[in-house]
């Protein structure tokens, strides 16, 4: 079944259709939520929160966009009703989801990892979390939606209600301020070499 025929049938009451749907987006939902409160457990509260405002709202759902980023927006929502009922705006640490902030223990010559690059690198990683938490959540979620979610320019202007244009300059002042935060770290680095 395709996702139209699944959303007709979870319209239509259909719970096993509406499972099969958002068990697909489940596990992003769940990454973006950790990534906004910082802890696994109140992650899983905002992933039962939007499944369940999903579940009410199912029959509001239009089809202007696909089915996940309509979850993707209510888990954005609720977890900025998080955000705001909580006080804090705490991201997961930047180097829990970069590809090499768990290589894995060298058993041989060829895997063993320079110790100076690897401290170079968790510098780098340090400062860019650092940056990334003083971003504002305006700021900081479009990058994050873009760059670590990898989605669409298009797909981060409709899970945050803004248009294209309002979504390419968040996500631009971000990268400038990040630019400009990076840029003594890795110029340094730059001149060592």
């Amino acid at each position: 079944m395709n996702e139209k025929q699944l959303i007709a049938r979870a319209k239509a009451g259909d719970f096993e259709a509406f499972t099969q749907l958002v068990e697909k987006h489940q596990r992003r939902v769940f990454n973006l939520a950790r990534r906004m409160t910082g802890n696994e457990h109140d992650a899983e509260d905002i992933l039962q929160d939007t499944m369940l405002k999903a579940i009410d709202k199912l029959d509001q759902f239009r089809g202007d966009s696909s089915f996940g980023t309509w979850l993707y927006s209510i888990a954005l929502n609720q977890g900025r009703a998080f955000l705001r009922n909580e006080q804090r705006a705490d991201l997961q640490p930047l180097e829990d989801f970069m590809p090499s902030a768990n290589p894995g223990s060298p058993t041989n010559l060829h895997e063993w990892r320079n110790p100076h690059t690897e401290m170079e690198e968790a510098q780098v990683r340090e400062v860019l979390e650092k940056a990334i938490d003083e971003l504002r959540a305006e700021y900081s979620i479009p990058f994050i939606l873009r760059y670590i979610e990898e989605m669409s320019v298009k797909e981060v202007a409709k899970v945050m209600q803004l248009s294209e244009a309002a979504t390419k300059s968040r996500i631009l002042r971000a990268r400038l301020f990040l630019r400009e935060k990076l840029e003594p770290v890795l110029s340094v680095e730059g001149n060592d070499e």
